[in-house]
């Protein structure tokens, strides 16, 4: 380690190498920082102790920032730290600050301090006190008048209340603005809203006036539902229909129409116990007791022809449309009748697993398809209008033009709820019209529509 240098003059007796300085006079014992004093000091020597040993005694150097570990820091330990500033202690910048926020809040008038021609730091003049560039506030002593109040100068806690309370003054200002503007806004609206209410208010009683001059729609007076269609069965009748339906009669023939030659075993017969699809001998002799019907009272029925199941398969086959296949199911000798005098004809069609109904009303001119689950197909009503033409030829010698006629897929039709009774709604679509009414059962008449079916089968006879 270097030996610590020493910047002042040196004096003469300090040259003088063989002549003690008055300190070394003044102790016997000699002390060296750098190391031991040879004996004989005159006598040169290469060595680097004797040469050290020539100079003076080394006084104690001032002190320095020690950067790193020396002697004296090891023999008498490390300089203590300063201590930190407290929290309270504020600077330059805070105190300025907070001068400046309290300037606002003083309104006696500032006095300057001649201090003479000393060069003096730049100072904050508030009232009486006098800020400095350093962090301490001092007070001015000035030559006042005894009777005057000495101002003291504001704390720390009161230059920050200061601060607090023209930033709530600023806030205020500000809210009032926004509150003035918002007022204004909802002026505007509310006059906006006045307008619309007026008109609303004037619109309503013009509509009021414009539904009193309306004419009233003519109610017309309801249909009176017949009972005919809904007598209920009796307990003999009930009991008739459930020995049909038992299974010691599946293979027993309980009745035979002789016109049509069908017979109705018992099996065929439980087709019309719930939750069954109707079959083709059902359909086909429920359809000749129509007819017979009408023939018993002509006066109460429409004149109807009543088709069976097998009318449409033969008309259009996979083949196409054939006359030829159904020329003779209509003859005069064998019906008794001719097509083009009857009031209307019912056509049963099946689609699959699905009944629907197709009728040619020669009363009206028209061709209708009736479906109980709402279905669409001109094909079949085309099918009909053409073999209408052929067959007014064919059996009256007449030209019928079909194409002015209209063709209607009723809509405003009771529709069935589940996926077995399309057979059922097919008939009483024929039942009803036979007699000229309206649709008017539904879903929840077909279990009472099969025991009756089921009973007028059995006595070969519809009412």
């Amino acid at each position: 380690m270097g030996a610590v240098a020493i910047n002042r003059k040196r004096t003469e007796d300090s040259l003088n190498f063989n002549q003690p300085s008055p300190s070394q006079a003044s102790n016997k014992k000699r002390r060296f920082s750098f190391g031991i004093i040879s004996p004989d000091s005159n006598k040169p020597s290469s060595s680097t102790v004797s040469r050290i040993s020539r100079y003076p005694d080394a006084k104690a150097p001032l002190r320095r920032e020690i950067h790193a570990p020396s002697r004296a820091s090891l023999r008498y330990g490390l300089p203590k730290p300063k201590p930190k500033p407290k929290p309270n202690d504020y600077s330059f910048d805070d105190a300025k600050r907070r001068a400046f926020d309290a300037l606002s809040f003083f309104t006696k008038d500032e006095e300057v301090i001649d201090l003479g021609d000393e060069e003096e730091e730049p100072k904050i003049e508030i009232g009486k006190e006098a800020v400095s560039e350093d962090s301490s506030v001092e007070v001015v002593d000035c030559d006042i008048d005894e009777k005057e109040e000495i101002v003291e100068p504001p704390s720390s806690s009161m230059l920050d209340s200061l601060s607090l309370v023209r930033r709530e003054a600023t806030d205020a200002a500000s809210s009032l603005e926004a509150y003035k503007k918002l007022l204004q806004s909802a002026e505007r609206r509310n006059s906006k809203l006045e307008a619309l209410g007026f008109e609303i208010l004037f619109n309503e009683k013009r509509l009021s006036q414009l539904r009193q001059s309306r004419p009233k729609p003519v109610e017309k007076p309801l249909k009176k539902v017949p009972d005919e269609p809904f007598i209920p069965l009796t307990k003999e009748e009930k009991a008739e229909v459930y020995n049909a339906f038992s299974g010691k009669n599946r293979r027993k023939v309980l009745v035979t129409h002789a016109n049509s030659n069908i017979d109705i075993t018992g099996q065929v017969l439980q087709c019309l116990t719930p939750s069954a699809w109707l079959n083709d001998e059902v359909i086909n002799v429920y359809l000749e007791l129509l007819k017979e019907r009408e023939t018993r009272e002509p006066k109460k029925y429409f004149k109807c022809h009543f088709f069976n199941t097998f009318f449409y398969k033969k008309l259009v086959s996979d083949s196409g449309y054939n006359y030829k296949a159904v020329r003779r199911w209509t003859t005069q000798r064998k019906l008794g009748y001719a097509l083009i005098d009857c009031d209307m004809i019912f056509v049963p069609i099946h689609r699959s697993v699905h009944w629907t109904l197709a009728v040619i009303n020669n009363r009206d001119r028209k061709f209708l398809y009736l479906d109980s689950l709402n279905g669409v197909d001109s094909k079949i009503l085309n099918a009909l209008a053409k073999y209408l033409g052929d067959e007014a030829k064919e059996k009256s010698g007449k030209d019928i033009d079909v194409s002015s006629w209209d063709m209607e897929f009723v809509e405003d039709l009771p529709q069935q709820q589940n996926g077995y009774d399309c057979g059922m709604f097919m008939l009483k679509y024929i039942d009803f019209f036979s007699r000229g009414l309206g649709i008017y059962f539904s879903q929840e008449h077909m279990p009472y529509f099969r025991l009756r079916t089921a009973k007028e089968i059995l006595r070969l006879r519809a009412d």
